[in-house]
Order: C-alpha cells, then structure tokens, then sequence
C-alpha cells in the first residue's frame, strides 16, 4: 500500500503481490479538475490492474464522482493523463467510451419502456451489430439477474431491480472496465445483498472500478482499494496490505471518571495517540464527572497504556478499564482521512 501527500499519518508503502503484475486497465496520472476556485481533484494518480475489483473510497465530496466522469469521457480534466484500455481519454473518446460500461449514480432510464425495449435501444445506440444483439442482451439480462423482468415496465420495477437494469445496460457492449459510481446508494438492505453477490459475479470476469463511500461494501466485494480525500489519494493497494496496517493499529477503550474536557485534551497529548473520541456515559457513576469511555486510536507500533495509565493516577482521576483491541478497518479510514463522516 502507498501513501499520497504529507500527512504524517501515512501508512508506509508496502511491496505490491498478486494482480499488481497484470497490465493497467486505467492509468490515471498528475489528475487535476477544478471549478472555478474549488479544487476538486489535485494530481490524483492512480491505476487499475487487468482483473482487479477495486473500490474507490472516500468521503462525500472527496472527488470520486469527478474522477469517475472523467475516466467516462463526460468531463475533461484540467490537466494530467487518463488513459483506459491504452486509449487517452482526451484524444481518442469514442475508443474510450467503446471499451467502459459506465453505471452512474441515479440510473437514467425510461420508466414508460420495457426492460427489453430499453436493453435493444441502448444496443442500437451503441452500435452493436444486428446479429449480435440478441445474445449480447440476454448476455447482460443474465449477468445483471434480470431476465425474470424482461417484459416488465421500468417504472413497476423497484429501485434495486431498476439498479441492475442500468448494470445489464453498462454491460450490453461486453467492455473491458466496467465503472460503477455508488451503484448500492438508495437501496433497501436485501437489494444491497443481491446487488453485491450479481457485482461479485460480474467482477470475475472483466475489471470492477466501484466507487462508494461505504467501507463494508469494499470489504465484501472488493480486491484492491484507492481512498481519495480532499481530491487527493490518500492510499492505494490491495485489501489485505490495508489490513496488514490495521494489525499495527490500535484502539484503546479506557473507562475514567473525571473532567471530560480535561481528560479528553491530556489523552490527546500523549505521544502517539492520533485521535481521541468520547462514548457515552455510563449508566451508574452519573453526573458530569461520572465514568465515560475514551476510545483512543495510536499509530502503527505504539502502546500508549503505560502512559494513560500513568497519567490517570498523576491527575486523580479513577479509572475502571484499560483495553487495547486492533484497529477495525472502519477505523483506519477515518484516521486516514482525517475522522470526518
């Protein structure tokens, strides 16, 4: 896993395995975009290997959709090199958009069609031939698992059925990288369940490129991880190298009773410890002062204890608990981008 930027946070590059090897699909170099004064992408530099799922993670706002549209052909950037199946973005846009089915977040359909008219206009619209066509749509009718629906209306559909109807559209074209931009946003937990098991299933066969901001999809569904923050990387590697590094993290929950105000900022100075946050009180104790959980958060090869420990007995407080537990991977992204939502 690589580090972007000067955030001293960083987790520190690790040796690539596996699909590393393989050819990038997507190149993306010295990436920059902005509107007017807002900076929304900032030399992002990234690539996706032949085969790979990767998840594109990151908070609201960070850049994800921006980088998404851009790699579609929808968007020019400012400045920097895109490049998808050998093809640059700004040059060649047609053998762009032939080699990418593209999943944008809101699917556009037309809700007044069926699933099979929509499926044979899109073919038209992008060319496929007359004699492949029809296998070509029950193709993606199948991979999509919405061929229970062919005749249906869209607009009887529900949103998850609607969902896989614009996944079968992106894969009418049999691409090579297939773009999802946070395909799972508005669905009920079973339509998240069944969409993730048809994206598992589709990934096996061509390159995943999935944006979302939500880190359990990654875990489930994902090989390969980018996290963007603030329209800069802020890592990259495989999901196991970021889950090597949550092994050399840790979260702290220590129970004291005392000032908040004043345990919360002497936590934070204790060398080490990278963010502090405060539970709930708990239910007997009581008061302003009544015992609270800490969970505090300590960089890569760090135990803080002896010290909190230490400081707690200096400062007169009372303590009732003391445990350290490895860092969730829930966890390390919010360190890395800083603990905001």
């Amino acid at each position: 896993m690589s580090l972007e930027g000067a955030d001293p946070r960083a987790i520190p590059p690790r040796p690539s395995q596996g699909l590393e090897t393989a050819a990038p699909v997507v190149e993306v170099i010295e990436l920059s975009k902005s509107y007017g004064p807002v900076r929304a992408l900032d030399r992002v530099t990234f690539d996706v290997r032949e085969g790979q799922i990767v998840g594109f993670l990151g908070p609201n706002g960070a850049g994800k959709s921006t980088t998404l549209r851009i790699l579609a052909g929808f968007l020019p950037g400012d400045s920097g090199i895109v490049r998808v199946a050998g093809h640059d973005v700004r040059e060649d846009s047609l053998a762009v958009r032939s080699e990418i089915g593209y999943l944008p977040e809101g699917v556009p359909l037309y809700p007044d069609m069926r699933v099979i008219e929509y499926l044979r206009y899109r073919a038209r619209l992008k060319g496929i031939p007359r004699s492949k066509r029809k296998r070509q749509i029950d193709a993606s009718l199948e991979a999509a698992d919405v061929t229970d629906v062919r005749r249906r209306i869209i607009g009887t559909l529900s949103r998850g059925y609607r969902q896989r109807i614009g996944l079968a559209d992106a894969l009418l074209s049999e691409p090579k990288v297939l773009i999802l931009d946070e395909p799972t946003v508005g669905l009920d937990p079973e339509q998240v369940r069944h969409f993730r098991e048809v994206l598992r299933a589709v990934g096996q066969e061509r390159t995943v490129f999935l944006s979302t901001h939500i880190l359990q999809e990654v875990e489930i569904v994902c090989s390969h991880v980018v996290i963007i923050h603030r329209g800069r990387i802020a890592a990259r590697g495989s999901r196991d190298e970021l889950r090597s590094v949550v092994g050399s993290r840790a979260k702290i929950t220590v129970e004291i009773a005392g000032s908040r105000s004043a345990i919360e900022r002497e936590l934070q100075r204790i060398d080490g410890v990278t963010r502090v946050e405060v539970g709930p009180s708990s239910d007997d104790g009581g008061g302003s002062e009544g015992y609270k959980p800490y969970f505090v958060y300590a960089a890569a090869d760090t135990d803080p204890r002896e010290e909190m420990f230490r400081l707690v007995a200096a400062s007169g407080w009372r303590l009732r608990r003391l445990e350290r537990e490895a860092l969730p991977l829930e966890d390390v992204f919010l360190d890395i981008v800083g603990g905001e939502n």
